[in-house]
């Protein structure tokens, strides 16, 4: 059974004061169907957008009470999130104990306020990719905005200036370049989910395609 609201906002508290307590989604660590890699494939459309700080915005709004859009100065004021974490790509890949460093979802969270109705966030790139979860997905003691990789700046391939990270899920849902978090009542498929891909993408359940015939 998920863990509740409640103890994954615990959990993540821990984690902001510095009493890390990491836990594993399942007694196996590797995914079926994965297999461990060193050395951070990259995998994109194809396009990796020119950003830095002067020319980055994070736009976040629908169904919230309080829409924002954060240049790279006020993004970088908010609470710093660190956490350690495993990546599972779809295409088999899987590395373990990544240090990613930026601003968690809670805090996001807390800062727009979800409406009552708000369900689903949809996730905009800066290169035309779009994916989505569920709010509830979304607010995981390990989700974030990150910024940063092992200590250093989140590099262009990767991401930077900042991405979101879903540990917990594949990485297709971790959308690179981020520039949009809607907020909605209804769900939207992304990119691959729109090409097959499944709409839960849980990595332990082998839940890599749509189920639709």
């Amino acid at each position: 059974m998920p863990d509740d609201l409640n103890t994954r906002k615990e959990r993540w508290a821990r984690k902001m004061s510095g009493k890390d307590v990491r836990v594993e989604r399942s007694g196996e660590r590797m995914p079926p169907g994965q297999h461990e890699v060193k050395d951070f494939p990259v995998l994109d459309l194809g396009i990796k957008p020119d950003l830095d700080d002067s020319n980055w915005k994070l736009k976040i709004h629908g169904e919230v009470e309080n829409p924002v859009e954060l240049n790279w100065d006020e993004f970088s004021k908010l609470p710093k999130f660190t956490d350690v974490c495993d990546i599972h790509c779809v295409t088999t890949w899987s590395q373990f104990d990544m240090k990613f460093s930026g601003v968690a979802f809670f805090t996001i969270a807390e800062l727009v306020k979800p409406k009552e109705c708000a369900k689903h966030v949809i996730m905009q790139s800066y290169d035309g990719y779009t994916t989505n979860l569920t709010l509830d997905a979304m607010l995981d003691d390990d989700v974030m905005i990150a910024h940063s990789f092992e200590g250093e700046p989140l590099s262009r391939e990767h991401g930077g200036p900042a991405r979101v990270m879903v540990p917990k899920l594949y990485a297709w849902k971790s959308a690179k370049w981020i520039r949009e978090l809607r907020f909605s009542e209804t769900d939207e498929p992304g990119y691959w989910e729109r090409r097959g891909y499944s709409n839960t993408a849980d990595p332990f359940t082998n839940d890599r395609f749509s189920q639709k015939s």
